[in-house]
């Protein structure tokens, strides 16, 4: 019994894990003997519940006077979906799969207007060439950690030829994006699958986002506290085009972390990033909003600001992207704005007027910011493969915005 025990405790750890972040168990890539999992499930049902952790605004911080949407995801704009897979097992593999999906179709078949901005290079975001070329995704957006992409983008390809519809396709643009997991993830072992990729890909829903250490962001950390995935979103008046704007994040950089404007200075007590504050990040931007590549670009350059008032200052080490893309698509004909170009030579395109683009520039500002504190509050404490990782205290965090008069007290 003893000797069971002992086998089946990596496999309770990732259980657990996936718990704390609200997943589900399909999320959950499980690599044991199916008596494994089946012991699993067994002693799992004993274990203590844990409270989930807050997202920002269930502590008052509300950032920017623009409205979110119902969610406060990027999913708050129509047709896009997100999906994880999580992989975790015991303490030596915390890494994991995120995949945004610009609609419900075919992406090859119909392609969505994007562009890519970097802040700071260092990084490996496959793809991003192509897509700042033609100004178009005809792909999912896989975030992953930095040692997985070349098998992510393989997956991606996977999943793009074996679409009905693209039999004859003999080039697709796979975008893979990725930030370093290697203090909580034995990096080195790459432990993706193809398996995993399709999973967070055919998993995809248009509802509720999970947050914090789950998919691509299991095993990332940001300002020396637990970080990964986080959202928000913003919805426009009608008078400013009546737009959403919503933005997911990968959140595993460095800085001196500030919460609506507030210094939280809290030590973490551990140090996995470099005193000079290397890391990464990156941010999807999704708006519903008729754009072009060339204001699409402009929008993405806008998420950098929202990035930096949290306190990051994209240093030498850190690869900072944003890929930002729009749902509505090439108009054939007047009484539809997304149906998919034909053997045309030219396309009728609707584009908001450069005048009307400082309201999705605040939209962005304000979402990529609150993503970024969703990130933090929402993660758990994750213990890793070089050591662990402590969770944002939220109650320290609360106390010190009371302080400073950033919510009630």
């Amino acid at each position: 019994m003893a000797t069971e025990r002992r086998a089946i405790l990596p496999f309770v750890d990732t259980l657990k894990g996936a718990l704390g972040n609200a997943l589900p168990l399909r999320a959950v890539t499980c690599r044991a003997h199916a008596l494994a999992c089946g012991i699993l499930v067994a002693v799992t049902s004993f274990l203590p519940a844990q409270a989930p952790r807050p997202r920002a605004r269930d502590i008052g911080i509300v950032i920017g006077s623009l409205p979110a949407g119902p969610l406060n995801a990027i999913t708050d704009v129509a047709g896009v979906r997100v999906g994880h897979t999580t992989i975790t097992r015991g303490d030596s593999i915390n890494t994991g799969i995120t995949a945004i999906l610009p609609h419900g179709g075919n992406p090859f078949r119909e392609k969505v207007p994007a562009a890519i901005v970097v802040g700071n290079g260092f990084g490996k975001l496959a793809g991003s060439t192509q897509v700042n070329e033609l100004g178009e995704l005809e792909s999912p957006i896989v975030l992953t950690c930095t040692l997985c992409v070349p098998r992510a983008a393989d997956a991606v390809l996977t999943w793009l030829l074996g679409l009905p519809g693209n039999e004859d396709v003999r080039s697709a643009n796979a975008v893979v994006a990725e930030t370093n997991d290697g203090y909580l993830n034995n990096i080195r072992a790459r432990p993706i699958t193809e398996a995993d990729v399709l999973s967070a890909i055919r998993g995809a829903t248009d509802g509720p986002v999970a947050e914090g250490a789950v998919g691509a962001g299991r095993g990332t950390v940001a300002f020396g506290w637990k970080g990964g995935i986080g959202t928000s979103s913003r919805k426009l008046s009608p008078q400013s085009g009546g737009w959403t704007v919503g933005v997911l994040v990968q959140t595993n950089f460095g800085g001196d972390l500030r919460i609506d404007g507030v210094p939280i200075a809290i030590s973490p007590g551990v140090a996995p990033l470099s005193p000079t504050g290397d890391g990464s990040i990156i941010i999807v931007v999704a708006t519903d909003a008729p754009l072009d590549h060339l204001r699409l670009e402009r929008l993405a350059r806008r998420a950098l600001a929202g990035l930096a008032r949290t306190g990051s200052a994209m240093s030498n080490g850190s690869g900072d992207y944003v890929i930002a893309f729009s749902t509505r698509r090439p108009v054939q004909q007047s009484n539809g704005p997304t149906v998919q170009r034909s053997n045309r030579l030219t396309d009728s395109v609707e584009l908001a007027r450069n005048d009307a683009m400082s309201g999705l520039f605040q939209a962005t500002i304000d979402a990529t910011e609150e993503a970024i504190c969703n990130s933090l509050l929402r993660a758990e404490t994750v213990r890793g493969y070089r050591g662990v990782v402590r969770a944002l205290p939220v109650d320290s965090t609360i106390t010190i915005l009371k302080r400073h008069g950033a919510i009630p007290r």
